[in-house]
């Protein structure tokens, strides 16, 4: 937790006048809340007296003014000190933290889940500023005033400042350790059962078409409310503990102030004191051992704190070496063949996406990757765009496992979208996103291929026409050839098709089909479509069904061989084929 390079001690270095001001105002606050009930007591008692002259209690007036005004200010003086050093502490953090996840976020997202990333934004950082506020702060500050306390009382009994002692120090000691050690496991448990909760919550929703579409809703649901059932079991058993113990602590309470006024009686009734200290010395354990009972809370934290810390480390750890370990600049024209090796693939729900699924996209070929909606085909996407990672097996581009590439796997993969996005800028802009390097004479290049240049140059202003809200002035097919030639423009080896013609007439989806893989021959092509229109240019097709992949072959043999294969291609295509 406290090694040179954490999350704890170099700010606690760099901050370190700060935190001993901050220190020393909280002991102070302690101090001048005991010492206001203490000459409040007395104050009480001497006034009791009925004394001849207001002057004769009037030192003790102004003390309990005094200390009264004190213990306000240096309360709001050491929450504004605190609190914006903190502040400041955790905006370094949080610069800190978002330099880690921004570049490497397709590669961290392969070692922590989703639900994971989102424990660390909305919680960790946040709990490492209680292990500042309510542990480091007023932990040392009750330890200063315990010795100081127990010194002072000294001064009128040695051993019944050692009785004192030993009876306090159930409170900022054995019940600290004993609340440690209980709420160890249990503070474990509850951050990894909200763990859970997140992750089933972000990959409900990030693979919502594969659960959705196989039946698994109710699944789902199941699931997760058996997961907020045994958090909120661990919580409720959290809080149980937390009334007993501090039931015991007020029962400790109890004992010392029993034990308190009968020494003080004693010391009166012999004359080693006056009357009137004896509400005093009473009276001051109030706000010492308020001060006293909290301790327990805070050291008990420190499990959630320890693992937070772990968390931010590994993430540390995770993205060090990610950005020193590849070099793929150097290396794209290489990345062209695709394996997956005895896959399997889980969301946070009951049942396998994927089940034990092998195949290779094979360099400068076209694999078509056909199945129902729901059957896994854009989990096959995010696994290798290294969004994802298998559970079981592997996916490697030339022998590297995507999971482990990072953002260099955008020089290797592109993709084709359903519903590529046009932005209100002109049309060479749109095109020019691909690749903002990228000449003029590049993007008119890629816009001829995708057959596009003329109907751009029929534009009142060519390309330099401004593009409307969403690229309303285009056609679906037109908007898929300016995606098209956007992909070109980033010159990767592997380009992955994700169903580009949905929502297309099939005279149009025929001729775009036609010019994709005529501008992208030479390339490793992934084709996921849910119909077979266009099928026979595949030179290999691959049909997906719960999980498993259930034919794999040509056109030709598929359609010979296999039934279901050539019942749904006639029904796509009613005409003969042969």
């Amino acid at each position: 937790m406290f090694n040179k390079n954490g999350w704890i001690l170099p700010y606690i270095k760099e901050n370190r006048r700060l935190f001993i001001l901050v220190i020393f105002l909280s002991a102070l606050t302690i101090f001048a809340a005991a010492s206001l009930m203490y000459t409040s007591g007395f104050l009480i008692s001497k006034a009791a007296t009925r004394p001849e002259n207001i002057l004769m209690i009037y030192v003790p007036i102004v003390a309990v003014r005094t200390f009264g005004i004190l213990r306000s200010v240096s309360k709001y003086t050491e929450r504004l000190v605190g609190h914006n050093t903190i502040l400041k502490i955790l905006s370094h953090m949080r610069t800190r933290l978002f330099s880690i996840l921004e570049p490497s976020a397709l590669s961290l997202s392969s070692k922590f889940k989703t639900g994971d990333i989102l424990g660390l934004l909305a919680n960790d950082i946040e709990y490492l500023q209680d292990i500042y506020l309510k542990t480091i702060f007023p932990g040392i500050a009750v330890l200063f005033i315990y010795v100081l306390s127990i010194f002072v009382m000294g001064f009128f009994s040695i051993p019944f400042a050692l009785l004192i002692a030993l009876v306090s120090f159930v409170l900022i000691g054995i019940l600290p350790f004993y609340s440690l050690l209980v709420e160890k496991a249990r503070t474990h448990q509850i951050k990894n059962k909200k763990k859970i909760l997140y992750e089933n919550l972000t990959d409900a929703v990030m693979g919502i078409s594969d659960w959705l579409f196989s039946g698994r809703k109710s699944s789902f649901f199941k699931n997760y409310k058996e997961s907020d059932h045994s958090l909120r079991k661990l919580q409720n058993q959290e809080k149980r503990f937390r009334s007993w113990r501090d039931f015991f602590a007020q029962f400790v309470v109890a004992i010392l102030v029993l034990m308190m006024l009968y020494w003080a009686g004693n010391e009166s009734i012999v004359g080693e004191i006056p009357k009137t200290f004896i509400a005093a010395f009473v009276l001051v354990l109030f706000p010492l051992t308020e001060a006293f009972i909290p301790l327990s809370n805070s050291v008990g934290s420190v499990p959630l704190y320890n693992d937070s810390i772990n968390r931010l480390e590994d993430l540390e750890e995770n993205h060090q070496t990610s950005t020193t370990s590849f070099e793929f600049d150097r290396k794209v024209e290489e990345f062209s063949k695709v394996e997956f090796e005895n896959v399997t693939f889980q969301y946070s729900v009951e049942g396998n996406i994927l089940n034990n699924i092998s195949f290779t996209l094979e360099p400068n070929k076209i694999t078509a990757l056909l199945g129902p909606s729901g059957s896994g085909k854009s989990t096959i996407l995010k696994l290798i765009e290294g969004v994802e990672a298998p559970k079981q097996g592997r996916v490697t581009i030339n022998n590297i496992e995507t999971r482990i590439v990072g953002d260099a796997i955008s020089n290797v993969v592109s993709v084709l979208n359903q519903k590529p996005y046009l932005f209100d800028t002109s049309v060479l802009n749109n095109i020019r996103l691909g690749n903002p390097k990228a000449s003029d004479d590049e993007v008119v290049k890629v816009a001829k291929m995708v057959e596009l240049h003329d109907y751009i140059e029929s534009l009142p202003q060519g390309y330099h026409t401004p593009m409307e809200e969403t690229g309303v002035r285009f056609s679906g097919g037109e908007r898929q050839r300016i995606a098209l030639a956007r992909v070109l423009l980033q010159f990767t080896p592997i380009v992955i098709l994700d169903e580009p013609t949905v929502g297309l007439d099939s005279i149009t989806e025929r001729k775009l089909l036609n010019t994709i893989f005529k501008v992208l021959e030479g390339k490793t092509v992934l084709w996921i479509t849910h119909h077979l229109i266009g099928s026979e240019m595949a030179d290999q097709i691959l049909f997906l069904d719960q999980g498993k992949i259930i034919m794999d072959g040509t056109h030709n043999e598929l359609y010979e061989n296999e039934e279901r294969y050539r019942r749904l291609f006639e029904l796509d295509r009613p005409y003969k084929y042969y």
